[in-house]
């Protein structure tokens, strides 16, 4: 049984004020999820490198090789797994590799969803 216009509109509007009042937290509600993550990721590696390089110059002026080999180790390390998540992140308009299977159900809205939960738990109840 589906919505009334009201209860539509009510949604709706509920909806509006939601992204009125935190639009963060709207948003995240949606999620862009595997795009965000991975480019933290790349992120991540990146300002690691940068600290395995550190590493290295700092075992080379103090002449500890075991504190170089750790950097050299922290840098490769780093590198791909910046190389890696770069690889995996979905270009700009563009699914995720794993959301081929996904195909078949197409995305609902954040609305679609808690409407299909109300209807969910009405049907429950009203068994």
């Amino acid at each position: 049984m589906p919505l009334s216009e009201h209860e539509q509109r009510m949604l709706e509007q509920m909806e509006r004020a939601l992204y009125a009042e935190d639009p963060k937290f709207a948003s995240a509600l949606e999620g862009s999820g595997l795009r965000t993550y991975t480019r933290r990721r790349v992120y991540q590696a990146v300002a690691g490198f940068l600290v395995g390089i550190a590493l290295l110059m700092a075992g080379m002026v103090a002449q500890l090789i075991w504190v170089s080999v750790v950097g050299f180790l922290v840098m490769l390390g780093c590198a791909v797994l910046a190389v890696t998540g770069w690889r995996k992140a979905p270009k700009p308009g563009e699914q995720p590799a794993g959301a081929v299977r996904r195909q078949v159900r197409p995305k609902r809205s954040m609305m679609d969803r808690i409407e299909e939960r109300w209807q969910r738990r009405r049907d429950e109840h009203g068994q």
